[in-house]
């Protein structure tokens, strides 16, 4: 009895083992989203003093001047573009990226990685279908257009804001002739 109650102590504190799972690469993401492109075009967007101000009048939280755009492009015609990014879940970062149409509405979002030990079920086809057709004009909020999973509250919340300011951060460019 002495050696099991020696040997459930120290298991009983031990931490929980990691969960992280990679799904795909953002490359991978960009291609599943545009299949018809033929190529795709790293495209640097870098947001001046005057359109951080714009996001943020917005209320949105544009985090860098500094984004990285993937442009889909079949010859010269851009089908979209893409965008990878993280954001915390509740511990842990949660990779994902947004395809976006040539005018700027949500194509797809896929989730790249998920290292939480609960809420993978943002990664659900249903969930994030929810994006689907969504622009800048929409709220992009969860509770409003965006609907919550019960147990994955904060991956939810979270993933909704970093589509929203993706979704802004892009209109922003394209109407500024950045894109």
């Amino acid at each position: 009895m002495r050696v099991l109650t020696t040997l459930a102590v120290p298991l009983a504190l031990a931490p929980v083992g990691a969960f992280a799972v990679e799904y795909m690469t953002a490359e991978q993401a960009a291609k599943l989203m545009f299949p018809d492109a033929e190529r795709f075009e790293a495209r640097a967007l870098a947001l001046d003093a005057a359109q951080m101000q714009q996001l943020a009048a917005r209320g949105v939280a544009p985090r860098s001047a500094q984004w990285n755009v993937q442009a889909a492009l079949r010859g010269t015609q851009v089908l979209g573009y893409v965008v990878a990014d993280a954001v915390i879940g509740k511990f842990e970062l949660i990779g994902y990226a947004v395809g976006l149409s040539a005018d700027g509405a949500v194509k797809q979002v896929e989730i790249l990685s998920y290292r939480e030990s609960h809420g993978h079920e943002i990664r659900l086809p249903a969930w994030r279908k929810q994006f689907v057709g969504k622009t800048a004009a929409a709220p992009l909020r969860v509770g409003e257009d965006i609907s919550n999973i019960s147990g994955a509250t904060l991956s939810c919340t979270h993933v909704t804001e970093g589509v929203r300011r993706i979704v802004a951060v892009v209109e922003t460019a394209r109407k500024g002739g950045a894109l």
